[in-house]
């Protein structure tokens, strides 16, 4: 939960409950369109909702309310990309009467994919949710990856769309979605790096990265929802569901206004940002 203001802890001043009610939506509002406009764009959300928290001098909002307004993304991406969800559902309905189709066959890309992470977050979340939130590892990362983004994007070729992904391609993207792991990495973003050394079309590689979100983003809020219910906070549960709705408008634009870019751009203007923010972090972490 963002608490900024607690009732009597002598902080509220003259605003009272609505003060620190007003921070706190404050908080989440900020949070959410971050995290909405950033999900899907190269950029890292992530890393970007750690970097909002200390350049604003917010505690740590943690990563449930993280998993929150990731859960507002995912509603944003199967909203969008709803087309592609009744392709899997027709087709995974055709395949179970022996006629394998495109659809079943996208629904197994997806959970090959999946698997890399899954095992890899169930050995070192607890890592991850110390360590590495920093704002030095988040400033390396999005340097080192952006840079990595930007020479992909340049060399590797465009022949290939979704339909000619194969096993070892997918798996390839799966064990590269690990990386995401890392704060600042950006899970859309080494995706599409993946996918474009397998010489993918830019708009498919960011579909099948969107795509590719869906079920590592449906597992995390759902943890994240077993807990808050576990524990009953619900001032926590209400905070997670403004988040939710706040980040699904956000993303919801952003995933039109990057598609749309892509029809007829690179990936350059988003590796520039990178740099430069990383190049920022750095130098400021340093002196």
């Amino acid at each position: 939960m963002v608490v900024v203001c607690r009732r009597g802890s002598g902080m509220l001043g003259r605003g009272g409950i609505c003060g620190a009610l007003f921070v706190t939506l404050f908080q989440l509002l900020v949070l959410a369109v971050v995290q909405g406009l950033t999900e899907f764009l190269p950029i890292s959300s992530s890393g970007h909702l750690v970097l909002t928290s200390n350049l604003l001098g917010w505690q740590d909002q943690g990563l449930v309310i993280d998993i929150a307004v990731h859960a507002g993304t995912l509603l944003a991406v199967m909203v969008y990309f709803w087309r592609d969800l009744w392709m899997i559902t027709t087709g995974t309905f055709s395949a179970l009467s022996g006629r394998p189709n495109q659809g079943f066959r996208l629904l197994i890309y997806l959970i090959v994919a999946t698997l890399p992470i899954v095992a890899a977050g169930y050995f070192g979340l607890t890592f991850i949710k110390t360590a590495l939130r920093s704002v030095e590892v988040i400033a390396w990362t999005t340097l080192l990856f952006g840079i990595l983004l930007g020479i992909t994007d340049w060399l590797c070729m465009t022949v290939r769309r979704m339909e000619h992904m194969t096993y070892g391609g997918v798996l390839f993207v799966g064990v590269a979605q690990v990386l995401a792991l890392l704060p600042g990495t950006s899970r859309s973003g080494i995706t599409i790096t993946a996918c474009r050394m397998l010489g993918m079309e830019r708009t498919d590689a960011a579909r099948f990265s969107m795509l590719l979100s869906m079920p590592a983003i449906l597992g995390a809020a759902t943890l994240a929802g077993l807990d808050v219910y576990q524990a009953g906070d619900l001032a926590l549960g209400i905070d997670m569901a403004v988040s939710i709705a706040l980040s699904f408008v956000a993303a919801l634009i952003a995933i039109a206004v990057m598609m749309r870019w892509l029809m007829r751009a690179t990936f350059l203007p988003f590796v520039i940002y990178r740099i430069l923010l990383g190049a920022g972090l750095l130098y400021w972490v340093y002196s």
